[in-house]
């Protein structure tokens, strides 16, 4: 039996064990990246689905040409990637929970695919004075960790923060940032409490303004303080003047990662230091994958797929040399 064949058999041995512990209830014991029902022996590049953003929304809203997430996942497993994110605002009918058909579907495709599922997100803001808005996250979150569990996917990638131009104190309307924060790690607590429960982690994402450090992160993690509930490191997202220190600050935690086209320094956006970035990963001992995120705009899929491939190489070029 060759190798591709071993590599699909083991994914779909892996993902009918992640079921199977769902259905029974286990409560597993919390480990950190390595939790993945397919982890890799070191460390796996996987393709967020947000790469395709702009086909995949096209596609939803059946404004000409778009793309699926089965053809993202096609794509995924012609271009080597060793997983894929397929963000939970892609499936059909998000945010409702889509069918477990669909789920199914995907599961069984990428096994077939030799590729793994390396997590999965949603969209939710825990600032809001809005309680029924927070409400309604905590239970859109606790709804996705059970797409995740049954797609065999270790993360769930959730936000704190609020989206769309809008500052936490915009939503806040008038409350401090320590009443704020009381909301936040109550609303993810809850969510790390069901979390555990299907063996998924919840990784909370620097984006926005609420999060702007890695310390602001560190802050809210140590606050809930939850084996299940950790760092979703995305690079392109912090708003200090050495986003190279915060990561390597917040990567003794992380659960998960965005390895972005562009890190942010401030105001400023500019290319990674891929190198200098994987010796950080390597040096935390974080074991698992590394989903990477494109931000161009796609012309057409087949222009996107030449952006994609290109940093790809890059990231795999950088894991070499500091392997």
């Amino acid at each position: 039996m060759n190798q591709q064949v071993d590599r699909r058999q083991f994914l779909k041995r892996a993902s009918m064990l992640s079921l199977c512990g769902m259905a029974a209830g286990l409560l597993l014991k919390p480990q950190r990246a390595a939790a993945a029902a397919a982890a890799p022996a070191n460390l796996g590049v996987s393709l967020n689905a947000y790469c395709f953003n702009k086909l995949l929304l096209d596609e939803l809203a059946k404004a000409g040409s778009g793309m699926t997430l089965m053809q993202v996942l096609d794509y995924a497993a012609a271009a080597k990637f060793d997983a894929i994110d397929p963000t939970g605002y892609y499936f059909p009918g998000y945010p409702k929970r889509p069918d477990d058909a669909y789920i199914d579907a995907l599961r069984h495709k990428a096994a077939d695919l030799g590729v793994a599922i390396s997590g999965t997100g949603v969209r939710n803001n825990f600032t809001t004075s809005d309680k029924a808005i927070r409400d309604a996250d905590v239970q859109l979150i606790k709804d996705w960790v059970e797409v995740a569990a049954r797609l065999g996917a270790p993360v769930l990638r959730v936000f704190a923060d609020t989206f769309k131009g809008l500052t936490w104190q915009d939503v806040s309307k008038g409350f401090t940032r320590e009443q704020v924060q009381e909301w936040i790690v109550d609303d993810l607590k809850q969510c790390a409490d069901h979390a555990g429960t299907f063996g998924v982690h919840i990784g909370l994402q620097n984006h926005g303004d609420f999060l702007r450090t890695g310390e602001d992160v560190l802050a809210l993690l140590d606050a809930v303080d939850s084996p299940w509930c950790g760092a979703m490191i995305d690079i392109g997202s912090f708003k200090s003047k050495d986003p190279y220190a915060d990561i390597a600050l917040l990567a003794p935690r992380a659960v998960n990662w965005q390895i972005k086209q562009s890190i942010a320094g401030g105001d400023a956006h500019f290319p990674p230091d891929l190198p200098r970035l994987m010796r950080i990963v390597r040096k935390s001992g974080y074991r698992g994958y590394l989903p990477i995120e494109t931000l161009t705009p796609a012309a057409g899929e087949s222009d996107q797929e030449k952006v994609v491939s290109s940093f790809l190489k890059q990231v795999r070029d950088a894991l070499a040399q500091t392997a």
